[in-house]
């Protein structure tokens, strides 16, 4: 098969550069620009919105026909049929597992769950107010001190280990964080539980009763963590795979990864569409916040509408949808003033011609952060929850980069625009 090639011609000089195209199995193709330093040139692509840094075939997205797959299949039916952990094996391990495969994996991770007590000291450190994300962000770095024997990601047993204590342990790390910041005891982890029924346990019980946690807010909150497992190379991924490419332990690596989706303009969407509504404060305001929307003055923007990635509707907001309406429905809660709001809003997005024509439809945090407060779970751990889901798809892209053969630090170049060479003058002549 002949090879693609793209032609670079230069209009101040005669030299032509054939750089390879590359083709994926979905998806746009790639000019390979590797060999340009040769010859003198890098590109220039702040943000890398037109650069490939990697291969994977871990999750595909097709923003204009809104698709999201992971190992190519459909996020729809991994959401409707499939659970948390069943996700996960497919994100680490490329395919669906046997009932034998997924049962070996649910117990190796129930297995792992505790963390080692000395933690338990570590979170005594922290103030009571800290936000749950900076706790997170120290105590999964922590963790490279306390399981040495995984940290090594050259090693193939140390790897797997360590894949498993993350996907397992994070979750504890979240529910202990905001015990910790209410000032209740830590709840340990249970093996008879599920996974999102374990962190709800974790989350919500105390020593002095019972708790059970409920099948459908459970089976809500285990979607929730399918819909943001992975999401491609976005920052906090991105992060994760240059922190892992020095070699770095892989619990310093997810840790990376916390701290990058910690910023609100990756992973606090959700949260921000609560303030919204909490600021809209009644039903009869909205008539008046959607002129000021569509009002292109005014700086005023509706907060989970619309999708950088998606410019179709958001495969996951229909699903998450339909998992609000059933939790409001199990709780009782579509007369809450502020989920009335909500609701509302969604109604007039979703028949409202301007909406319609700018394709702003509601997305998935849109309905995530009403879910989630429906939960009873407060906004601070809203990124935390974020968090222990996408945990499995960091996991997954880690340990995909430092399995494959050659792979070499990230080091991208820069377009320097500083002085040029100067003379250094004693201070007396300055």
């Amino acid at each position: 098969m002949t090879q693609r090639t793209a032609r670079i011609t230069f209009s101040d000089s005669d030299q032509v550069i054939d750089l390879p195209v590359l083709e994926g199995t979905l998806g746009t193709d790639v000019i390979d620009t590797r060999s340009l330093g040769a010859h003198g040139y890098f590109t220039f692509d702040p943000g890398f919105l037109s650069t490939a840094s990697c291969t994977s075939s871990i999750t595909y997205i097709d923003g204009d026909a809104g698709l999201l797959y992971y190992r190519g299949y459909p996020i729809e039916q991994l959401a409707q049929h499939s659970d948390f952990m069943e996700v996960s094996y497919l994100l680490l391990h490329g395919e669906l597992p046997t009932a034998q495969q997924k049962a070996d994996f649910n117990n190796t991770v129930r297995y792992h769950t505790m963390l080692h007590d000395q933690m338990a000291y570590f979170f005594r450190g922290f103030r009571r107010d800290a936000h749950p994300m900076a706790v997170m962000v120290g105590m999964v770095g922590a963790m490279s001190a306390f399981y040495r024997d995984s940290s090594d990601p050259f090693d193939p047993v140390q790897r797997e280990i360590a894949a498993y204590r993350l996907l397992a342990k994070v979750p504890t790390i979240a529910a202990w964080s905001y015990k910790y910041n209410v000032g209740m005891p830590f709840m340990y982890p249970q093996n008879r539980l599920g996974f999102a029924e374990n962190f709800l346990y974790m989350m919500f019980a105390t020593p002095c009763e019972d708790y059970h946690p409920n099948p459908v807010l459970s089976r809500a909150l285990d979607r929730i963590l399918i819909l943001h497992a992975d999401h491609e190379q976005n920052a906090s991924t991105s992060t994760v795979r240059v922190a892992g490419s020095s070699g770095a332990n892989p619990f310093a690596c997810i840790a990376a990864g916390i701290a990058s989706l910690w910023g609100p303009l990756h992973g606090g969407a959700n949260e921000a569409v609560l303030k919204m509504l909490e600021e809209i404060g009644d039903v009869s305001r909205i008539g008046e916040v959607i002129q000021r929307a569509k009002d292109r003055s005014n700086p005023f923007r509706l907060m989970g509408f619309g999708h950088r990635i998606y410019k179709n509707m958001d495969p996951r907001a229909a699903l998450m949808r339909q998992t609000c309406h059933e939790v409001l429905d199990e709780l009782g809660l579509h007369d809450d003033p502020l989920f009335r709001i909500a609701l509302k809003l969604e109604e007039i997005a979703l028949q409202d011609d301007y909406f319609i024509e700018k394709k702003l439809y509601p997305n998935v945090d849109f309905y995530s952060g009403i879910v989630l407060r429906a939960l009873g779970i407060p906004m601070s751990m809203f990124t935390a929850i974020f968090a222990l889901a996408r945990t499995a798809g960091w996991v997954a892209q880690w340990y995909e980069m430092v399995s494959a053969a050659g792979h070499k630090i990230a080091r991208p170049r820069q377009l320097y625009t500083g002085e040029q060479r100067r003379d250094y003058l004693p201070i007396e002549l300055r």
